[in-house]
C-alpha cells in the first residue's frame, strides 16, 4: 500500500506489450497483502447483525470485531456464536466511546485498513472491497459511504424527509467550510487507512454521536484526503436511527465543531485540533 497519496493520476505510458488473455483470464486472482478488519460498534443489534455479516464478501477482511456497548438483547451471544471477535462494555459508553475501543484494538493488532460499518443493515457491506481498493491504491485516506445519491431514491428507501433535509443542509455547510466535495458527511460506513488512526487524536473526541464529525474535521485538519462511494440507503423499523430531538442536538454539535475548527485556524487554541 502506498505510503503517500497520489497527487495526480499515474502517467507512465511506456510498458511492454501485455496479452489480453492475461487481463481477461489471469492465471491466479490478485492476492491481498494488507491486513483489513471490519469493526461494528453495536448496541441492541441482534435483529440485524446476521444480515449485515452475510453481505460481507468472503475474503474481503481478515477479522470482524464487534464492540458491544451494553446491549440488552442477544447481540453478544449471537456475535460469539457467529465467530466474531467480541469486546463488551459492561456499562454503556456511548457511540463515540464504542468507536474508541474499536480503533484502539485495530492499532494494537497491526491492521493496515479499518472498515467501520453499523451492524443495523442500513449500509450495504457488499461494497467493502470496492471502498478498500481506493485506500490500497493510495488515492485517498478516508472513504465514506454515500447514501444520498438522489432525493427520490433516499425518500423511496425510507429516509424521513426531515432527516434528508438536515443531511443535505449540513453536508453542504461542511463541504463549503472544510473545502471538501463529499456526497455525505454523516455516514455509518467508513474506511480508514491506518495512518489516519495513528494521527487523528480521536481519544479526545466526544463519547456520543458528535465523535463522527469531530473525527472527519480532524482528518481534514491533518491533511488527509476524503472521498466517498455510493451505498444504497436502507431505512426500516429495525434499523437504528436517532430521533428528531437527538438529531437536532447532533446537528448543532456538527456546526459547533466546524466553527471551532475555523476559530482554531484563526489562532484560538483547541485541544481537538492540537497534534496527537
Amino acid at each position: 500500500m502506498p505510503d503517500v497519496l497520489l497527487d495526480r493520476a499515474p502517467m507512465n505510458p511506456s510498458h511492454a506489450p501485455v496479452h489480453v488473455r492475461d487481463i481477461l483470464a489471469p492465471v491466479a486472482p490478485p492476492r491481498r497483502t494488507h491486513k483489513i478488519i471490519a469493526v461494528l460498534p453495536a448496541y441492541n443489534a441482534a435483529k440485524t447483525l446476521a444480515a449485515t455479516i452475510a453481505d460481507v464478501p468472503p475474503g474481503s477482511v481478515d477479522e470482524i470485531l464487534l464492540v458491544d456497548d451494553g446491549s440488552r438483547d442477544d447481540t453478544v451471544a449471537l456475535a460469539r456464536a457467529m465467530g466474531l471477535t467480541v469486546i463488551v462494555h459492561e456499562k454503556n459508553r456511548g457511540y463515540g466511546g464504542n468507536q474508541k475501543t474499536c480503533y484502539d484494538y485495530c492499532l494494537k493488532h497491526g491492521y493496515d485498513v479499518v472498515v467501520m460499518i453499523h451492524p443495523d443493515y442500513q449500509y450495504d457491506a457488499r461494497v467493502i472491497p470496492h471502498a478498500v481498493s481506493f485506500i490500497e491504491l493510495g488515492i485517498c485516506d478516508v472513504v465514506l459511504g454515500n447514501r444520498v445519491r438522489s432525493r427520490k431514491e433516499a425518500v423511496a428507501c425510507g429516509m424521513p424527509w426531515w432527516k434528508y433535509v438536515c443531511n443535505r443542509g449540513l453536508t453542504l455547510f461542511e463541504n463549503l467550510a472544510l473545502g471538501q466535495n463529499l456526497g455525505e458527511f454523516h455516514s455509518g460506513f467508513r474506511v480508514y487507512r491506518r495512518s489516519v488512526l495513528e494521527t487523528v487524536p480521536f481519544e479526545r473526541n466526544s463519547e456520543d454521536f458528535a465523535f463522527d464529525t469531530q473525527f472527519l474535521v480532524q482528518a481534514v485538519r491533518c491533511g488527509f484526503r476524503l472521498s466517498d462511494v455510493p451505498v444504497p440507503v436502507r431505512y426500516f423499523r429495525e434499523a437504528s436511527s436517532i430521533n428528531f430531538a437527538r438529531s437536532t442536538t447532533y446537528g448543532l454539535m456538527t456546526v459547533k465543531t466546524v466553527l471551532q475548527y475555523w476559530l482554531w485556524r484563526l489562532g484560538v487554541p483547541n485541544r481537538l485540533f492540537a497534534p496527537k
